[in-house]
């Protein structure tokens, strides 16, 4: 199935697209403390320096996911969301390894990301630490307390 999935750069202006980052926006509201949201609106996912992908299976979008360049060495990982009819499918995996691949060929020398804590964050943990992430000190602005947690992971050459 996922043979049929492309995943393209998105700027933000179809409503499919719209609804999906509405969506998970208010999972992220729904499982965090309000000062501990930090997805980011359409808005800001158009700021320079943020890079925005779709997937797409047929006509239909089935995931989302962003890179924002921290420096010319470090990226962060932003809104990745699957569809909830495509959880399990594979979407979620394919999103970040394209977005590593997007890293390498950028240059960056790691990828991290910022995250929660609890069973709503569990099956994104799992992934991202079956790709080598694991937990790290905060970075950019974020603060490590008993919700928010930093991963990274360390890219090669390959």
């Amino acid at each position: 199935m996922k043979e049929n999935l492309w995943i393209v750069e998105d700027d933000l202006s179809g409503e499919a697209i719209r609804e999906l980052v509405a969506l998970h926006l208010s999972g992220m509201h729904a499982h965090s403390p309000a000062c501990k949201v930090h997805a980011l609106p359409v808005e800001q996912l158009r700021q320079p320096g943020v890079t925005f992908f779709s997937a797409w299976m047929g006509e239909g979008l089935v995931g989302m996911g962003a890179i924002r360049e921290l420096d010319a060495a470090h990226g962060e990982l932003k809104s990745m969301r699957v569809a909830p009819e495509w959880l399990g499918k594979g979407i979620g995996e394919a999103m970040l390894l394209h977005l590593l691949g997007v890293a390498r060929t950028r240059g960056y020398g790691r990828v991290s990301l910022e995250t929660g804590q609890g069973p709503a964050f569990e099956p994104a943990l799992g992934l991202y630490r079956k790709h080598g992430f694991a937990n790290c000190a905060a970075f950019a602005d974020y603060v490590l307390d008993d919700f928010s947690q930093c991963l990274t992971v360390t890219l090669g050459s390959n």
